[in-house]
C-alpha cells in the first residue's frame, strides 16, 4: 500500500491532458480558477495518436466554435499547420468545413508551451489511481505515488488510456495509444464508485518511412492557395506548405488482406469493443464494399522534422508482416518500410447518459467528464467537450449556474445533447447532418453566435471581444450601405454581358444584386467605387450569405422559435415519473434514467413518444397551477 501525503489544494483538477483535458484546464484557469492538470506523461500533452490533422466535415465547425468561445485548438493549429483545405466548397455554406494538416510535434509543443505559461494553471506529470469521495462528496484524487491533491471539482478527460489494450495481429499489448503507459488502477476505482464503464475500440494506420516511397507513382495533393485559418483572431499566417499524396489500393492489395483475415484481431474475436462506424478498418471496408475495385489512400506528412508518413484510409489490426505485404502492392508504396505498425486499441469509457447537459455526473456532484471517455471519437469532439466541462467546472467553483449551449446555438450543443439525451452505442462522430439547424450553425459565423457568450462568462478576453464588436459594426454598416447604393445600368451591363446575364435598362441597389445567386462582391468590384477600403473578407462573406440565403435563414429561425418554446418548458427536479398516469412503462424508465431538464430534451429521448410528451405537458401545467 502506497503511503499518501497532502500534495496541495486546488479549486479544480483535470485528469488527462489530451485535447479534452487541455481545453478543460485552460478554460478553467483562464476564468480565474486555481487549476491542476495531471497527465500520465507530459510528452503526450495534446498528442495526436491518430491522424495528423484538425477539422474536416462537421469537425471544422466544432473547432471554429471552440475558438469563438475563447478556446485554444483553433489558435494552436494555426501555429502548426502544413497545409489547409476547405472541404465541400462546391456546396452551400452550411457544409463548408475547414481541414488543416498538422505538424504533430509542433502542435504538441505549442500547446504545452501555452499550458505551462497560463496563469492559475499548474501542470504536473502523474497517474491518477483513485477519485476520493467521502460521504457522497468529492474530495480529490490520489496518484500512483501517493500524492493526494484535494479539490471538490474534478474533470475526467482520460481519453483512450483507461484499461487500454493494443491489438496487432495475434499480439495483445497492455498499453495506451502510441506505446504510452495506460491506466488500470483508476478503472477499478471508478467501478467502486458505481460508474458504469463500457468497452469501445478505435484504431490507427501505419506510419511509413517517406524516404522509401516513390512519389512519381502517386498524385500530389496541395492545399488551397487562398487558405483560410481556424482562429477568428488570425488574419494571416505565413506558410511553407507541404504536400500530401494520393494513391489507391488494387485487387492484389485486396487479395492479400482477404486471404489473411485470420491475422486480424477484429475477425478472430480477440477484439470485443465497439468501433467507429464512420472510420472502418481496411478489412471492414473490403467486406462491406465488395463492389469497389479500389479504395483511395492519402499519404500525409506527420511533420517538418520527421520522415514519418501517415497512411490515411488504411486503419487495421492485422499482423505487422501482413501490413507490410499488402502495402507493398500499392503504387508508390511498393518498397515502403513501416516505422510504426497500425493497431487497434480497446479502452474503457462511460455511458454518457449518466451525465447532465453541463457534463457533470448526475449522481456525483462536482465530477465532470469530457472527451473520448464520454464515448466520442476525434480530437475536435474531445476538445469541444473539454471546453464546456472546463467552463462548467469553473462556474461550479464560483457558485454560478452552468453554461449550456442548446442545439440551435452550436454544433457543440448538438454534440452534447446527442450524447447525454440519446446516448451512443459506438464512438460518436460529429457530422453536419446531425444538426437540424445547420444553415444557422455555419462555421463562418461561429464568432457571431458565440463570442458574446464567451465574453459574458469571462473566457473571451478584451482583445478578442474588441475585434468581434468591430466586425459586428462593419457588417451592420455594410448592410446599411448596400441597401442605399444604386449601381447604374450602363455600368452593370458590361459585367452582365460578360457573365451571360441579360442586360438591364435601369439601375439596381447593391443589396438586390447580391441577393441573386450568381452575383458576388467580386463581380461588382470595378464599379462599386464607394466600397470601404477596410472591408474584410469575413465581413463580405457574412453579408453575401445573409442576403443570398435570407429566406431559408428566416425559415430556420422560425423553426428555432418553436424549438426554444419546448426548451423553455422546464421539468421540475425530482419528478417521480412512475406516479404520472398516462406515461408508458418504457417512457417512465427512460425519463427516470436520463432526468431531462425540459420538455424539449424529453422529446428527443429514444422511447419517449409524442403521446408521452402530451402527458408531461399536462403534468407541468397542473404542477404550475398548484403553485409548486
Amino acid at each position: 500500500m502506497v503511503r499518501t501525503y497532502d500534495a496541495g489544494n486546488y479549486d479544480c483538477i483535470v485528469v488527462g491532458a489530451g485535447h479534452a483535458g487541455c481545453e478543460a484546464a485552460l478554460a478553467s484557469a483562464r476564468m480565474g480558477v486555481k487549476t491542476l492538470v495531471l497527465s500520465i506523461n507530459l510528452d503526450s500533452i495534446a498528442m495526436m495518436p491518430c491522424n495528423p490533422s484538425i477539422g474536416g466535415t462537421g469537425k471544422g465547425h466544432l473547432v471554429k466554435e471552440i475558438d469563438a468561445l475563447g478556446g485554444e485548438m483553433g489558435l494552436n493549429i494555426d501555429r502548426s499547420f502544413l497545409q489547409s483545405k476547405m472541404l465541400n466548397s462546391s456546396k452551400g455554406p452550411a457544409v463548408h468545413s475547414l481541414r488543416a494538416q498538422a505538424d504533430k510535434n509542433k502542435y504538441h509543443t505549442e500547446m504545452k508551451r501555452v499550458m505551462e505559461n497560463t496563469e492559475h494553471l499548474h501542470v504536473k506529470q502523474a497517474e491518477v489511481s483513485q477519485i476520493v469521495i467521502e460521504d457522497g462528496k468529492l474530495k480529490g484524487v490520489i496518484t500512483q505515488t501517493g500524492s493526494y491533491y484535494k479539490s471538490n471539482v474534478i474533470v475526467l478527460a482520460t481519453g483512450t488510456y483507461l484499461g487500454s489494450t493494443i491489438f496487432i495481429g495475434d499480439a495483445l499489448i497492455q498499453s495506451g495509444p502510441n506505446g504510452l503507459a495506460a491506466s488500470y488502477d483508476l478503472v477499478k476505482d471508478l467501478k467502486k464508485h458505481d460508474i458504469e464503464l463500457r468497452r469501445f475500440k478505435t484504431g490507427t494506420p501505419a506510419r511509413i518511412d517517406g524516404r522509401t516511397l516513390n512519389y512519381d507513382e502517386m498524385e500530389i495533393q496541395w492545399g488551397d492557395k487562398a487558405y483560410e485559418l481556424f482562429s477568428f483572431m488570425n488574419d494571416h499566417v505565413e506558410l511553407d506548405e507541404m504536400p500530401c499524396w494520393l494513391t489507391y489500393t488494387n485487387q492484389e492489395t485486396h487479395d492479400v488482406i482477404l486471404n489473411n483475415l485470420d491475422r486480424s484481431g477484429l475477425f478472430t474475436g480477440t477484439i470485443e469493443g465497439t468501433g467507429p462506424r464512420y472510420c472502418p478498418s481496411i478489412e471492414t471496408k473490403l467486406l462491406r464494399f465488395t463492389d469497389k475495385p479500389r479504395h483511395q489512400l492519402f499519404i500525409e506528412p506527420e511533420g517538418r522534422d520527421t520522415n514519418e508518413m501517415y497512411v490515411q484510409g488504411m486503419s487495421t489490426s492485422m499482423s505487422e508482416d501482413v501490413q507490410l505485404a499488402f502495402m507493398r502492392t500499392i503504387p508508390g508504396l511498393r518498397n515502403c518500410e513501416i516505422m510504426r505498425p497500425a493497431y487497434a486499441i480497446e479502452y474503457d469509457c462511460i455511458n454518457p447518459l449518466d451525465l447532465s447537459l453541463s457534463l457533470e455526473f448526475k449522481e456525483i456532484e462536482g465530477l465532470f467528464s469530457a472527451g473520448q471517455f464520454n464515448g466520442t471519437s476525434g480530437y475536435e469532439e474531445a476538445a469541444a467537450q473539454g471546453l464546456i466541462a472546463g467552463i462548467n467546472a469553473a462556474l461550479k467553483v464560483k457558485g454560478q449556474s452552468p453554461f449550456i449551449l442548446d442545439r440551435s446555438e452550436a454544433y457543440i450543443g448538438v454534440l452534447i445533447d446527442d450524447l447525454v439525451t440519446k446516448g451512443t452505442d459506438e464512438p460518436y462522430r460529429m457530422m453536419t447532418s446531425r444538426s437540424e439547424y445547420r444553415l444557422l450553425l455555419r462555421q463562418d459565423n461561429a464568432d457571431l453566435r458565440l463570442t458574446q457568450k464567451g465574453y459574458d462568462i469571462g473566457l473571451v478576453k478584451d482583445s478578442r471581444y474588441s475585434k468581434f464588436t468591430r466586425k459586428l459594426q462593419m457588417i451592420e454598416e455594410e448592410l446599411m450601405r448596400v441597401s442605399k447604393v444604386t449601381l447604374k445600368a450602363t455600368d452593370l451591363n458590361p459585367i452582365f454581358e460578360a457573365m451571360g446575364i441579360p442586360v438591364v435598362t435601369q439601375g439596381f441597389k447593391i443589396i438586390d444584386l447580391l441577393k441573386r445567386p450568381e452575383i458576388f462582391y467580386k463581380h461588382l468590384e470595378s464599379i462599386d467605387v464607394n466600397r470601404p477600403s477596410d472591408l474584410t473578407i469575413d465581413v463580405i462573406k457574412q453579408v453575401e450569405v445573409s442576403l443570398k440565403y435570407e429566406g431559408y435563414i428566416k425559415k430556420q429561425l422560425q423553426q428555432v422559435e418553436k424549438f426554444k418554446s419546448l426548451e423553455e418548458k422546464k421539468l421540475p427536479e425530482g419528478i417521480d415519473y412512475s406516479s404520472i398516469d398516462g406515461l408508458r412503462l418504457e417512457a417512465r424508465q427512460k425519463l427516470d434514467a436520463i432526468k431531462p431538464t425540459s420538455i424539449g430534451q424529453a422529446s428527443r429521448i429514444s422511447g419517449v413518444s409524442p403521446a408521452d410528451i402530451s402527458v408531461l405537458l399536462v403534468y407541468i401545467e397542473q404542477f404550475r397551477r398548484r403553485g409548486n
